[in-house]
């Protein structure tokens, strides 16, 4: 069954261009990442230092694999100190898409 996790970012003010740009490179890679459906980056317009990383695919095993690709390793190691607080996921069967 397809899934999609929703993770759940706040940044610390002087690093949210970092982290973009962290996450810019990262999206780049893992839309092109094979079981990947959707892989979206998204900034609250009312709070900047706010965001939501939209991962969907195909399956669980596509969305296990997308945590060990060299791309979300760095993604990962590079925004670490750029959190404000510790990022939250929530996952979701997707039934249409």
């Amino acid at each position: 069954m397809a899934l999609t996790t929703c993770v759940h970012v706040w940044v610390k003010p002087d690093n949210v261009r970092e982290f973009i740009a962290a996450c810019m490179e990262n999206q780049l890679h893992s839309s092109k990442e094979k079981g990947n459906i959707r892989f979206d980056v998204c900034q609250d317009p009312t709070n900047p230092c706010k965001f939501l990383l939209y991962e969907a695919y195909v399956d669980e095993l596509s969305a296990s694999a997308h945590k060990e690709t060299a791309h979300y390793l760095k993604w990962r190691d590079t925004v670490a100190s750029f959190m404000e607080q510790p990022r939250k996921a929530d996952k979701y069967n997707i039934l249409a898409y």
